[in-house]
């Protein structure tokens, strides 16, 4: 009898070190896929608070053929503040990535929401005909269409 109930006991403390093991394990992923969806929860926030809006008219002259530069208006429109900095802001014209890029607050200090930048692109050598340009900002994109 002794014998059963020492069998009985070996057995039961494995498989409470077994047991120990795995409930370690499940709560270190569960730690880090936690963790994982606080990340992307910051990002998608600060996304969906950023929002900009190309406010210059496609039928004014936006390109400047003497100095080869195209100079947009963009309007914060979102609830957070952007920093008026080419490093923060993509810029694509025509599909090639520009970074000869002049950022001037036109109304304040700061790329507040309501507030406006002036970008200037420098070195557009555009042929004449139809030409876009795409802004990506915290993961919002807009295009804006023109013509030289």
């Amino acid at each position: 009898m002794a014998s059963v109930s020492a069998s009985h006991l070996i057995l039961f403390i494995a498989s409470l070190v077994i047991a120990a093991g795995v409930a370690g394990t499940f709560t270190q992923g569960i730690s880090r896929l936690s963790q994982g969806i606080d990340d992307q929860s910051l990002e998608v926030s600060e996304e969906v608070r950023t929002d900009i809006e190309v406010i210059s008219d496609a039928g004014s002259p936006v390109y400047n053929n003497s100095s080869k530069t195209v100079t947009l208006l963009v309007k914060n429109t979102g609830t957070s503040e952007i920093p008026p900095d080419s490093r923060f802001i993509e810029i694509l014209l025509d599909g090639r990535y520009r970074t000869n890029v002049t950022v001037t607050v036109v109304d304040g200090e700061a790329w507040q929401p309501s507030n406006v930048i002036r970008l200037e692109i420098g070195g557009a050598d555009l042929s004449p005909g139809d030409h876009r340009v795409k802004l990506i900002v915290n993961g919002d994109e807009e295009v804006f269409r023109f013509r030289t």
